[in-house]
């Protein structure tokens, strides 16, 4: 029996060579694409030796032709941390309006089902908590966060107008702060901003008083959820997301006590439209899909600390940064 084919763009990124890692364990034939933009090769070079996995280095801005047949299309493809969208937001913006227009015409061609990564990013500084798929979210489109955002906000909808026009499958999940393994150290989210300053012996920096909170997702639990939600009949926005909530400056502390440093959390002015709360309602997840994380906080905080410290020194004290609190 011949395997089911997917591809999968931004795959060498944190969520994209994770989900690669997972269809190759179901025994999909995978093929990888990303233009390596703010992906990593090494995320995923332990895959090139098999037969089962291809990789092009495209950007899916322009025209994706890929040959042969597609199952699936998992559409990881963007910038996802504020030190990358804003530094690149044209590219930012045009991943998420033009490559997804050129992967939902290549699902079409290729009778496809297609998932996208959107984000809680389109609730922006939500006025309710925790966030429902219901609500439409507080976001200032001409904001620094607006390129991201609106981007995402694009990406739902010219997906839910070709599954709607063209009676295309599509899923599209909505993802909330997620860490682990494969994260980059420096990419200005609070996690690894954290690790990172604790691992050079500096003090955490926190924007505001540190009472905005987030809410944090372990790698292979959201993994989990996505393979779920593709394989579902559900066709609407899904939120996947860790409910168990906690202030940045919770946060910080834990991170203290984790790495054994003494330490101190310094205060810094807010960036402008920092979501002041982010957490998931995940109702539908549960009911729908059967799914709710399992890797307690503690847990994915070892291993993720873990693998930060094996990286090497002059990652470690790279510092070419700004750090916004927003994973």
């Amino acid at each position: 029996m011949a395997r089911n084919r997917i591809l999968i763009t931004g795959a060498a990124g944190f969520l994209g060579s994770h989900l690669c890692d997972r269809f190759i364990k179901e025994d999909y034939h995978v093929i990888g694409m990303d233009n390596l933009i703010t992906g990593d090769l090494r995320n995923i070079e332990h895959l090139f030796k098999l037969e089962n996995f291809e990789f092009y280095n495209h950007d899916v801005s322009k025209f994706v032709y890929v040959p042969g047949e597609l199952n699936y299309i998992l559409h990881f493809a963007s910038p996802a941390s504020p030190i990358d969208y804003l530094k690149i937001p044209i590219q930012t913006l045009k991943v998420g309006s033009l490559g997804t227009h050129n992967l939902l015409g290549l699902a079409r061609s290729k009778n496809a089902r297609m998932l996208i990564a959107s984000t809680s990013e389109v609730y922006g500084d939500p006025n309710v908590n925790p966030q429902p798929e219901e609500y439409w979210g507080n976001v200032n489109p001409v904001g620094p966060r607006g390129v991201y955002d609106e981007a995402k906000r694009f990406q739902e909808a010219i997906t839910m107008a070709y599954h709607t026009f063209h009676g295309l499958e599509t899923r599209i999940v909505r993802i909330f702060n997620t860490y682990g393994p494969r994260m980059r150290l420096n990419d200005g989210r609070v996690l690894p901003a954290f690790i990172g300053q604790a691992l050079r012996g500096e003090s955490l920096t926190m924007f505001g008083d540190g009472s905005q909170t987030r809410s944090f997702c372990y790698v292979d639990d959201l993994i989990e959820g996505i393979y779920r939600l593709l394989h579902s009949d559900y066709e609407q926005p899904m939120n996947i997301g860790n409910p168990d909530e906690i202030t940045i400056r919770q946060f910080g502390e834990e991170i203290i006590k984790l790495t054994g440093t003494d330490q101190q959390l310094i205060s810094l002015p807010l960036p402008t439209d920092d979501p002041k709360q982010r957490r998931p309602d995940i109702t539908k997840a549960k009911s729908i899909l059967g799914w709710e994380p399992k890797v307690s906080r503690s847990d994915g905080l070892k291993i993720t600390y873990e693998y930060f410290k094996s990286l090497p020194e002059k990652e470690i004290l790279h510092k070419d940064f700004t750090y916004y609190n927003k994973n």
